[in-house]
C-alpha cells in the first residue's frame, strides 16, 4: 500500500478502479507540451517547454504542496509522463498510474520480465504504456488498466555474466539495461541499449508496438562489412565483445523528415585505445535514422576515438535557429565537456561553425590528430581540473589528455554535462544545462581492458554548475555555482511560458528560477533526493508541477497547503559537505598491506586483477584498543619504499622497505587519514576505538 498526503492528512490508498479513454499518441507534429506531458521530456523534440502559464514569475510566490504520494521502500529517479488523465511513473520494479490531481493510485503494474529496476520513464502510444527495463526488455501495458499486453527483447538472449548484475542487487541481462523512456512514433517503439562498457553491443532497435515484435536494428558498433566497421581494427578480438556504444538517452522525432536523432555512449575499452585504433564509429556520436527502416541518414562524431569517456548522453534537442538570415531546423548537441554542437536536422552538416583543433598526442594509444569543437563557442565548467580542487599529489589533467598506464595519480574532468536533460525556452531563446565540475581519479594498466574510475577521493573539491546559453550566439548568459554535485545522470531544467525554470535537487529542494535572469524565486524542501526534472500539467483547469524523488511524487499548485517535510538526514543539520570523504567498507584489522591486488568493475568480460604498487589493502581499517594500546602493522609487498604518514602530523612509519614490516601502538582513540609520502596520491584511512 502506498500513503498519499493531501492538505496535511495521510491516507492509505489501494487501486481505484478509474477508467479513462484511451490516449493514443502525440499529434504527428512536434508541439510543445501543453495540459499534458506525453513524452518523457514533454514533446518529440526533448524541449522541457510548456506552454501553460498559470504558475509565472508574479505568481510563483503562491505554489505551494497540491499532493504528496510516498513510496514505501521504493526509489525511483524518472520523469513523470501525464497522457490519457493519468500520471504514470516507474518505481522500483513497478510501473504506476496515478491521478494527477489527487494522487491517488489508480493501478500498479509488476513486469513479469525479472527485473531489478525500471529507470527513465515511460513513453504512451496505441492506448498502452511502454516501459524499458533493466534485464533489456521493453514491456506493453495497458494505459486504462496496467494490464499486461506484450514484452520484448531488444538486447541478446543470452551473454557473459558480469558485475553489471550487481548494480541493483538484482537480475541483469548480460549488463544489459534500458536507461531511457522509450520513444513511441508512427506505430513503433524505439530505444537504444545502455551498458556497452559491460561486453555488450550497443544499439537502437525498433519494436511493434501492437505486438512487441523486432522491426529494425541500428548496431552503434557496426558488423564487420556494415559501413562504418573500416574504423576499427580488423582483428575484432583486440577490442571484442560488444565494442561499447551504448546509447543512454531517448530519440529525439522529426515525423516531417521520418528521422529519429540519438546521441551514442563511448567505445569500449574505454580508456585503452591502443586496443582499437580508427575513430570508431559510431561511438560518441549523433546519429540520424529513418524512423520506418532504421537505417543511417547521417552521422556526426563529436569525439574522435574517444579515450576519456566524452560521448553523448544528455538527450538531443529540435530546434529551428535562424543564422546568417537563414532559418534551419537544427539540432541541438551538449557534448559532455559542456560545449553545444548545432547540427542541420536534415543533413547533419555544422549549422553554427565547427572547426578542427590538434589534441595532445600518444602513439601508444592512437590518438585522433585532431578534434571537433564549436567555434566561437563558451562552455560549461572547467577544461582542466584546478589544482586548488585536488588534494596533494595527483596530477590535474586538461579535457581531450591522453591517460596512459604509467600516470597513476592522473585527475581527470570529465563528465560536466553528461547526461542531465536540457531545456529550451523558445520565449527566451534560451537553453539551460545542469552540469558540474567533478574530477575523477583515472587509473589504468598495461592491460587495455583494465582500468578504475575513481569520483571520490579524500579531500577532493566539487561544485554544481547551472548555466544558460543564448540559443542565438552560442554563449553564456549566465552561470551558477551550487554548492552539491548536480549528479552528471540526474536533474536537468523544465521551463515555461510563464518565464519559469524549475530545477530539483540533492538537498531535498525544487528552484524555481527566472527564466530570463536566472535569480532564484522560490524554493520548496520535499523532504528526499529531488535530484530529477520536472513536468508541467493541468487538471480541471489548474496548472500542476509534478516532480518525482527518491521517496515519493509531489505535484504543486497555486494555493496548494501541503506542507514542505523535513530535509533529507544528510542535510538536516548543515550544508553539504565541501570535498569528498573517504566511501567504502571498514575492515577490523589490525594488518594493513602497502602494495596490493585490486580488481576492476568487470568491465568488458570479466573481473580483472592487477598488483598496484601504490595501494592499501584495506583502504579503511578499524581497531580496537580494549583497554591497552592498539597495535597496527603496516607491510610492504611491493617493489618500492614507502613511508606513511598521518595527515595530520600525529604519526608516521619511516620508510618500509620491500618485503618489510613497521609497527605502531595507538594509546588514544581516533581517525586518522594518512598518505604515503612517497607517492602522496596513496591514501587509507585508520579507526582506532576504545
Amino acid at each position: 500500500m502506498n500513503k498519499l498526503l493531501i492538505g496535511g492528512a495521510a491516507v492509505v490508498l489501494g487501486i481505484a478502479g478509474f477508467a479513462y479513454n484511451a490516449w493514443q499518441s502525440p499529434a504527428r507534429k512536434i508541439t510543445h507540451a501543453g495540459k499534458e506531458w506525453v513524452t518523457v521530456h514533454g514533446d518529440w523534440a526533448n524541449t522541457r517547454y510548456s506552454t501553460l502559464d498559470q504558475i509565472n514569475t508574479a505568481t510563483i510566490k503562491n505554489l505551494g504542496g497540491a499532493w504528496f504520494h510516498e513510496f514505501e521502500g521504493e526509489s525511483s529517479y524518472v520523469n513523470p509522463v501525464i497522457g490519457n488523465g493519468l500520471m504514470y511513473i516507474t518505481a522500483g520494479a513497478k510501473v504506476y498510474a496515478l491521478d494527477p490531481k489527487t494522487g491517488a493510485t489508480v493501478w500498479i503494474h509488476k513486469p513479469s520480465a525479472p527485473a531489478h529496476g525500471l529507470y527513465k520513464g515511460v513513453a504512451l502510444g496505441e492506448g498502452l504504456v511502454f516501459v524499458g527495463l533493466s534485464n533489456a526488455h521493453i514491456v506493453a501495458v495497458r494505459q486504462e488498466t496496467g494490464e499486461q499486453v506484450w514484452q520484448g527483447l531488444i538486447g541478446d538472449a543470452r551473454g557473459p555474466v558480469t558485475a553489471a548484475a550487481s548494480m541493483g542487487g538484482g537480475t541483469m541481462t548480460a549488463g544489459q539495461l534500458i536507461s531511457a523512456g522509450p520513444t513511441y512514433v508512427d506505430g513503433l517503439v524505439i530505444s537504444g541499449l545502455a551498458i556497452g562498457d559491460y561486453g555488450v553491443q550497443g544499439r537502437i532497435v525498433a519494436l511493434d508496438a501492437k505486438t512487441g515484435k523486432q522491426v529494425w536494428r541500428f548496431n552503434a558498433v557496426p558488423n564487420e562489412g556494415e559501413p562504418g566497421s573500416e574504423t576499427w581494427p580488423a582483428d575484432r578480438s583486440t577490442w571484442q565483445p560488444g565494442g561499447g556504444g551504448g546509447v543512454w538517452m531517448n530519440g529525439a522525432v522529426d515525423p516531417d523528415l521520418g528521422l529519429i536523432y540519438f546521441g551514442v555512449g563511448n567505445p569500449v575499452p574505454q580508456w585503452g585505445g591502443e586496443a582499437r585504433k580508427g575513430d570508431n564509429l559510431y561511438t560518441s556520436s549523433v546519429v540520424a535514422l529513418d524512423i520506418k527502416t532504421g537505417k543511417l541518414r547521417w552521422h556526426f562524431q563529436v569525439t574522435r576515438h574517444d579515450l576519456w569517456e566524452a560521448e553523448l548522453g544528455a538527450p538531443l534537442i529540435l530546434f529551428e535557429p535562424e543564422f546568417e538570415g537563414k532559418k534551419h531546423k537544427a539540432v541541438a548537441v551538449m557534448h559532455t565537456y559542456g560545449y553545444m554542437f548545432v547540427l542541420d536536422r536534415e543533413t547533419g552538416k555544422p549549422v553554427y561553425p565547427v572547426e578542427d583543433r590538434p589534441v595532445p598526442q600518444n602513439p601508444r594509444l592512437f590518438t585522433a590528430a585532431t578534434q571537433p569543437f564549436p567555434a566561437g563557442a563558451d562552455h560549461m565548467g572547467s577544461r582542466c581540473t584546478p589544482e586548488e580542487l585536488i588534494p596533494a599529489g595527483f596530477k590535474a589533467m586538461c579535457q581531450f589528455d591522453p591517460i596512459d598506464y604509467d600516470m597513476p595519480n592522473a585527475m581527470y574532468p570529465m563528465m560536466t554535462t553528461r547526461a542531465a536533460p536540457l531545456a529550451f525556452n523558445p520565449e527566451t531563446k534560451y537553453f539551460y544545462a545542469a552540469g558540474a565540475n567533478w574530477f575523477s581519479w583515472i587509473k589504468r594498466t598495461e592491460d587495455p581492458k583494465f582500468y578504475m574510475v575513481l569520483p571520490q577521493v579524500p579531500g577532493m573539491k566539487f561544485e554544481g554548475l547551472l548555466a544558460a546559453f543564448d540559443s542565438r550566439t552560442n554563449k553564456l548568459v549566465w552561470q551558477k555555482k551550487v554548492p552539491y554535485r548536480t549528479q552528471h545522470n540526474g536533474s536537468g531544467f523544465t521551463t515555461t511560458k510563464g518565464g519559469l525554470l524549475f530545477h530539483g535537487n540533492t538537498d531535498g529542494l525544487l528552484d524555481a528560477y527566472d527564466a530570463k535572469s536566472g535569480d532564484l524565486l522560490w524554493q520548496f524542501q520535499t523532504g528526499f533526493d529531488a535530484n530529477q526534472p520536472v513536468a508541467i500539467y493541468e487538471a480541471d483547469g489548474e496548472q500542476y508541477v509534478g516532480l518525482v524523488t527518491k521517496g515519493g511524487v509531489w505535484a504543486f499548485k497555486l494555493g496548494g497547503t501541503v506542507p514542505p517535510l523535513e530535509a533529507p538526514p544528510a542535510f538536516k543539520e548543515h550544508a553539504p559537505p565541501a570535498e569528498s570523504a573517504f566511501g567504502g567498507r571498514v575492515v577490523e584489522t589490525s594488518q594493513i598491506v602497502v602494495g596490493a591486488t585490486v580488481r576492476d568493475a568487470g568491465w568488458v568480460e570479466k573481473v580483472r586483477e592487477s598488483f598496484d604498487e601504490y595501494a592499501f589493502q584495506p583502504v579503511r581499517a578499524k581497531v580496537r584498543r580494549e583497554g591497552r594500546d592498539a597495535k597496527v602493522t603496516w607491510t610492504n609487498t611491493g617493489k618500492t619504499p614507502h613511508s606513511i604518514a598521518a595527515q595530520d602530523g600525529s604519526w608516521r612509519t619511516g620508510e618500509i622497505a620491500p618485503g618489510k614490516s613497521v609497527t605502531l601502538s595507538f594509546k588514544s582513540p581516533g581517525t586518522f587519514t594518512y598518505i604515503c609520502n612517497e607517492h602522496p596520491w596513496s591514501y587509507g584511512q585508520l579507526i582506532v576505538e576504545e
